[in-house]
């Protein structure tokens, strides 16, 4: 229930100055009898209609606290919301090749990559997600599903070595497109995130964008790692060793693979500027959400107002009958 006028129930502040009145204008009727003795008084006690003189007063604060009611209008509405969503079908493609395992990123390249991604995850909403890990080859992972929680499972069970090393970019754009093609979503979208440059696969990553922009699906391609060189891990006979190897991702590349289907390019030299990225990924490709709002209102001061009227009726039925005269 709601009030279509609460300021009304300002009016109440009228009740305490009618009470005020009432027991000042009672006090003024007192009279003072003289007795020679009280000793006949004690066993009088008092009258049922001087215990309950107050009753009618009582009904008539009552019934305009009612009134006061129905000024301020109580209404009871129905409300129906439709929500008209279109989702967005995004493919994750994960570079797992071996360079990632460098630790320019902490902990290293592939452990920022899939944490960052399971949050980015984690914040849509109704959009549907598959992942196609990639190296010499790549391969579905997780189709399309609006199951969160098993996108991010699968994004935790991410490592090298899970297919021939190497870097395919071509071919993992041609998978993830693959699984897009015949979606029905009105906004298509793969994250193309890769530390390195095409060196396998019999597609060039430039054709695939073409294939891209005819299936109208945007491209957003992001480059992980530092300027320069990264620490690489290295196993030896006297343990783990670092030695410092080159950078070499081919930024020109995945800058026109973007242009060519609409999106964006993307540099993250550590893990807040790749959080970042996803998030400014995130800012552009929402889910388009049409809320249609009905109300239905009816009005509700019946009830209040016939229980005001048969308050002040009783108050003055009384007033004339059994408090006509107190004694």
């Amino acid at each position: 229930m709601i009030f279509a006028q609460p300021e009304m129930f300002w009016l109440f502040l009228i009740l305490p100055v009618m009470a005020w009145v009432h027991f000042f204008h009672e006090d003024r009727l007192n009279s003072d009898f003289h007795y020679p003795t009280l000793a006949h008084l004690k066993t009088a006690g008092k009258s049922m209609r001087i215990r309950f003189r107050h009753l009618p007063f009582v009904l008539r604060i009552l019934g305009v606290a009612l009134l006061i009611t129905v000024l301020a209008r109580p209404q009871l509405f129905d409300k129906e919301v439709k929500h008209n969503v279109e989702g967005i079908d995004i493919i994750l493609c994960l570079d797992t090749s071996t360079s990632m395992a460098a630790e320019d990123l902490k902990p290293n390249r592939i452990e920022a990559a899939k944490k960052v991604a399971a949050e980015f995850v984690k914040g849509r909403a109704s959009d549907r997600i598959g992942i196609v890990p990639f190296a010499a080859q790549s391969f579905t992972q997780c189709p399309l599903t609006t199951d969160y929680g098993v996108v991010v499972s699968l994004l935790e069970d991410l490592h090298m070595g899970m297919v021939e090393d190497g870097t395919a970019i071509g071919m993992a754009l041609a998978t993830a497109l693959n699984r897009l093609r015949e979606s029905e979503a009105k906004s298509k979208v793969v994250i193309l995130l890769t530390d390195g440059q095409n060196n396998r696969g019999e597609l060039d990553p430039v054709t695939a964008a073409h294939a891209a922009t005819a299936l109208g699906i945007r491209v957003y391609t992001v480059g992980v790692g530092t300027r320069g060189y990264a620490p690489y891990p290295v196993q030896t006979v006297f343990g783990k060793r670092y030695q410092n190897v080159p950078v070499n991702i081919d930024e020109d590349m995945l800058k026109e693979m973007a242009k060519l289907t609409g999106a964006k390019y993307f540099r993250a030299t550590d893990e807040r500027t790749l959080r970042e990225i996803y998030r400014e990924i995130d800012r552009m490709e929402r889910t388009k959400v049409n809320v249609e709002e009905y109300r239905r209102v009816a009005e509700m001061y019946g009830p209040w107002l016939w229980g005001a009227l048969l308050l002040l009726t009783l108050e003055v039925v009384l007033n004339l009958t059994v408090w006509r005269k107190l004694p």
